[in-house]
Order: C-alpha cells, then structure tokens, then sequence
C-alpha cells in the first residue's frame, strides 16, 4: 500500500473510509510484484494497480466487500483455461493479493495512518502486515524505523512483535518488499503467520558524470525511472540549473573527489560520460572499489582499451575492472543523445533484473525475472481461493 502512500494519505485526512489490495506473493509471469496495491473507497472510487489491469474488476469487488464486512481477507488469482479470461489473468502466472479495510472498524488506523505519512515525507520505515494467519491477527501492523522505534503491534503478542520487528527491520535495511513466516509464538516456523512486509526506502541515486548533452537526455531518463540523479562536473559553466533543470542536484566538483565524499549504497548507479582520462581515471579507480549497483563509461572501444590500460597502470585489479561497463549501453543503433540515454538505462534495468537486452521475439527465457529487484517471493496458501 506504500507505493499508493500519497491518495491513501489524502483519503485518511479526508476522513475517508477504504479497502486496500496488497500483492503479496506471485508466481510464474505475472505483470507486478509484491506490495503493488489497489484502493477503493466507500463512493468506489480507485486508485492504483495490483495486475496492470489482468484482475482489476474481481478485485474491485472484493475491496466493496470488504468495506462492507469490515474483515480482511486474501484471494488467489490463478490462470486456466476455463477461468482465464473470467478475472483476465491471462499471463500464465499466479497473484496473492491481501485486502484490508481501513476504517472506524480497522484494528490498525493509527499505526496505518503513520506509516502512510512517513512513504509520503520520504522517510525510511517498514510496514509488517498479516497476510495468512489466525483471524485475531489479521488486519493488525507493526511499522518499525531505522532508529529503533517501532508502532503497532498485533494484540499484545510480544514475542511475535519482536520477531516481526526484527524480520521488518532486516529487510528495510536492504530496501526490500516481500512475505516472511514466522510462528504465532514468534519463532520463525513456515506455516504459523506470513507476514507482508512493504519497505519504503529513498529512492536510489543514479550519479552523472560529464555534463554534456547526452548527460541532458540522460537526467530525464532516470528521473522517468525514479532515481534521485546528481550531475556532477568540474566545469562550472557547464554544470548548470539551466542546462540541466530536472536534475536532483548539480555538483561543480572534480568527479572522484565528489564521489569519496558523498553517500552511495547498493542500489547507486555510476555514469561516467566524460571520456577524458584526467576524469575518468581517478575517478573509475574510486568507483570500481565501492560496492554500488553499476558503474558504466561512454566512449569508443579504443578509448575502453586505452582506459583500461591506464586503469591497470594505478592499480585497479582485473577483478574490478570485470565489473566495469564499458561502452555503456545495450546496442541499439543509438546516435541521438536521447537514443544513447535509452541505450544506458535499458542496460541499467537488464542489469538490475537480470534480463539479457535479447529481443523477446523468439526468446524462450522467462519475461519476469525475480533476480536483484530487492523482493522476498514466499507463496502462501490463501485463506480464501477462488
């Protein structure tokens, strides 16, 4: 429900009541992952997605139902012949969704309404909820922050908050959305309570190096992704608001001694687009040594051979240069600046997910992959199916 924090939030102010629909666990080819979330209120009216539009109307409906019952309940959404078109999963795949009315007769609005307002500022925190479990638990939460506090709780079961705290607290540590089971005494026991956790982190810092025109087009392709995008250059009559206005930040520094002081983490994508070796080389050598997501350089393939030959020269290891993506981009034919800036974040997303750049045309290798996008993927047996 976080990734529809800011309605949600509204609605809450507004004095609203609403069901929200949580993707809990998928399976095989399915469009979207855990914590994608659709909410109806009480005048019907709907915000978010849970499938991309496969089962959008059933769940529709189980939301109306459970503002009317005021009970949570989970559905599993599956794909066959006979029903495939009857909710429009027809991707092959599975879909757990979890839906919770929020109102007067929620056991959780305050803790809700806290966790809502923390996606909406920005700040880190994890939100735990039952998915599957004994019915005095679902519906109830336990939000917990990097700080150590934690809010909610389900029923006064201490040792189950201290295990859920600690589940919630590992995975927001790694900016993770999924399913954990632990038992209803607090142990970690597969078949006792699944708990949805929904993480909300920053978003991650894509850091471009060299501002110049392909830069440009670059800033707007990652902030179309979510990136917090930095650019940063020595050159302060290039480095400017005006040629670069949707940039998060504009750093007039030289590259590598901006990159040893600022925060990166491994979820931080790394640009280099200057092609100059007094940039680059400093600032490769600092780059390949941190633990960040991707770090790419433009340039022809002689410039590649003749960096790396420098790279080698200062001391950076074969090993470290293995991790180095050079020419940035997949092979599209680019020429534009907009076409290369399609070309490195394509490489970027392929690179996260673990996807090969291969025309799905005629490729038999799965479209959705679960590899390096930070989500748990635990199915569960629903207490309801359809």
């Amino acid at each position: 429900m976080l990734d529809i924090a800011e309605e949600l939030d509204r609605w809450l102010a507004e004095g609203r009541e609403f069901a929200v629909a949580s993707v809990v666990a998928v399976g095989g080819s399915a469009p979207r992952g855990p914590g994608a979330a659709l909410a109806v209120d009480g005048a019907g009216t709907v915000v978010g997605s849970v499938s991309g539009g496969c089962v959008e109307g059933a769940v529709y409906d189980l939301c109306v139902q459970s503002l009317s019952t005021g009970e949570s309940v989970t559905e599993r959404f599956g794909y066959s012949d006979e029903d495939a078109f009857a909710v429009g999963l027809t991707c092959g795949g599975t879909l757990d969704v979890l839906i919770t009315p929020v109102g007067a007769r929620s056991p959780a609005p305050a803790v809700l309404r806290t966790a809502l307002t923390a996606a909406v500022r920005g700040e880190p925190a994890a939100l735990a909820r039952v998915a599957r479990g004994p019915e005095e638990f679902l519906g109830r939460a336990l939000l917990v922050r990097p700080d150590g506090t934690r809010e909610g709780g389900f029923g006064g079961h201490e040792n189950l908050d201290r295990t859920a705290e600690a589940a919630a607290r590992a995975m927001l540590e790694t900016g993770r959305t999924g399913t954990v089971e632990v038992a209803a005494d607090g142990s970690h026991c597969p078949g006792g309570l699944t708990l949805l956790v929904e993480s909300n982190v920053p978003p991650p810092r894509m850091i471009v190096f060299g501002a110049i025109d392909f830069a440009a087009a670059l800033v707007r392709a990652g902030k179309f992704l979510g990136y917090h995008v930095t650019v940063c250059d020595a050159r302060p009559v290039f480095a400017t608001r005006a040629r670069f206005p949707e940039a998060d930040e504009i750093v007039v520094d030289w590259p590598h001694r901006y990159l040893r002081r600022t925060t990166t983490d491994g979820r931080t994508v790394l640009c280099v687009l200057t092609h100059d070796a007094k940039f680059d080389v400093p600032l490769l050598k600092a780059a390949l040594g941190m633990p960040v997501a991707f770090v790419g350089a433009m340039g022809s393939r002689r410039t590649h051979e003749e960096r790396n030959r420098r790279l080698r020269e200062v001391g950076v290891s074969e090993r470290q240069l293995a991790r180095l993506r050079s020419p940035i981009g997949l092979d599209l034919g680019a020429r534009t600046p907009e076409e290369t800036a399609l070309s490195i974040v394509a490489e970027i997303v392929a690179a996260r997910r673990g996807g090969t750049g291969a025309p799905l045309t005629g490729s038999r290798t799965p479209i959705h992959r679960d590899r390096g996008n930070g989500v748990i993927r635990t199915p569960f047996a629903p207490a309801r199916s359809r």
